[in-house]
Order: structure tokens, then C-alpha cells, then sequence
């Protein structure tokens, strides 16, 4: 207990954990106070008083979410320099890891959140936009080490991030670990493929 105030203190970093979780496994329209008050601790007074509106809560969860995973994502796009297509299957390796972790929500919190836009404010779908945005980022500097056309690899990027996307939902279904892995080893296969038809290409026209 606080000796001034007699308030009990708790951990605003444990709270916001909690509270990302409950966004994470239930979405944000289904995201009651009442479930937020209960995994965080907190009455609905003091969550407001701790982490403002509910809007404002669910961004700072968005923003926790990505700090967590968005630094693994960029170890492992980073973790081999020169070798595109082994590092989006390090990607792929770390999204895998995450949803196969039993110690967190089934799925991913942004593509939660982008499956729900129409219930977001403006503010927070405009946050989901940008850090699918920013994933896109991080997967086409990694792929900026093969020889492939700016164009192309602008493609990859995009595909890659939607693999990812479709992963988080398909195991939200349910769908078992191995074909996820298989739909993830299909999709390093085709940056493979595409990334070395570009390179040819660009071979023969030169």
C-alpha cells in the first residue's frame, strides 16, 4: 500500500500487458470495461484515470504490441544480410514461434484489429494502417538485397505481409501447426522463384 495516498500501487506496464492481452483474444468492439477492469485490475474510474478513454487504451495496446513483436521481426529480417528469401523465412520462423506460443492469444492484435476497421475510430484504424505499413517496411529492406526490380520486390513486400496476415487468421480457425508452416514454406518459395525470374530477366534484357 502507498504510505501517502493508501492507494495500492501496481505496474502500469503489467496493466497495459493485461489489457493488450484482452484486445488481442476478444477484438476491440468486444473488448468490454468490465473485461478490461478485470484482467487489468483496475476499476473503470481508475482505468480512465490511468490510460484515458477506451480508444486511447486500445492504442497504447496497439502500439506495446508492436514494440514487442515489430523488435523481433526486424531481428530476424536483419539477421541475414544478403539472403532475401532466408530472411523472410526467419520471419516467418518468429510469426510461427508466436502463434504457436501457448502463453499468449491465439492470432496477432493487428490483424485483429485490421478485420475490425469498421468499428475502429479513425484514429486507431489509421494506427493499425500504419503499422501494417511499417511491417511492409521492414520485409522490403530485406528484400532490397537481391538484384530484383524495384517494382517486384514493392510486390513481395506486400504478399509477404499478407501471408503473415492470413497466418494469424487461419489459426484463429484453427487450422493445425503443420499447414501452417506449409502455407508459410509455399509463400518462401514463390519470393524465391519471383525474386530469381527477376534476376533472369534482367540477365537476358541486359
Amino acid at each position: 500500500m502507498d504510505a501517502v495516498s493508501g492507494r495500492k500501487q501496481f505496474d502500469i506496464s503489467a496493466a497495459l500487458d493485461q489489457a493488450m492481452r484482452v484486445f488481442w483474444q476478444r477484438g476491440y468492439a468486444d473488448a468490454s470495461l468490465d473485461a478490461l477492469g478485470s484482467a487489468t485490475g483496475l476499476g473503470r474510474g481508475s482505468l480512465y484515470g490511468t490510460f484515458g478513454n477506451k480508444e486511447t487504451l486500445f492504442g497504447k495496446c496497439l502500439d506495446r504490441y508492436a514494440s514487442i513483436y515489430g523488435a523481433q521481426y526486424e531481428q530476424a529480417l536483419a539477421a541475414h544480410p544478403g539472403d532475401p528469401v532466408r530472411a523472410v523465412e526467419a520471419f516467418f520462423d518468429v510469426v510461427l514461434s508466436r502463434i504457436a506460443d501457448p502463453s499468449v492469444p491465439v492470432g496477432c492484435l493487428i490483424a485483429q484489429s485490421a478485420a475490425q476497421s469498421l468499428t475502429l475510430k479513425e484514429e486507431n484504424g489509421m494506427q493499425v494502417r500504419g503499422l501494417l505499413d511499417v511491417q511492409r517496411q521492414r520485409v522490403r529492406t530485406a528484400l532490397a538485397d537481391s538484384s530484383a526490380d524495384s517494382r517486384t520486390l514493392d510486390e513481395l513486400a506486400t504478399f509477404v505481409v499478407a501471408i503473415n496476415q492470413s497466418l494469424a487468421v487461419l489459426s484463429r480457425a484453427g487450422t493445425p501447426d503443420a499447414e501452417l508452416r506449409s502455407v508459410a514454406r509455399l509463400a518462401c518459395t514463390t519470393v524465391a522463384d519471383t525474386i530469381a525470374r527477376a534476376a533472369s530477366k534482367d540477365v537476358g534484357q541486359g
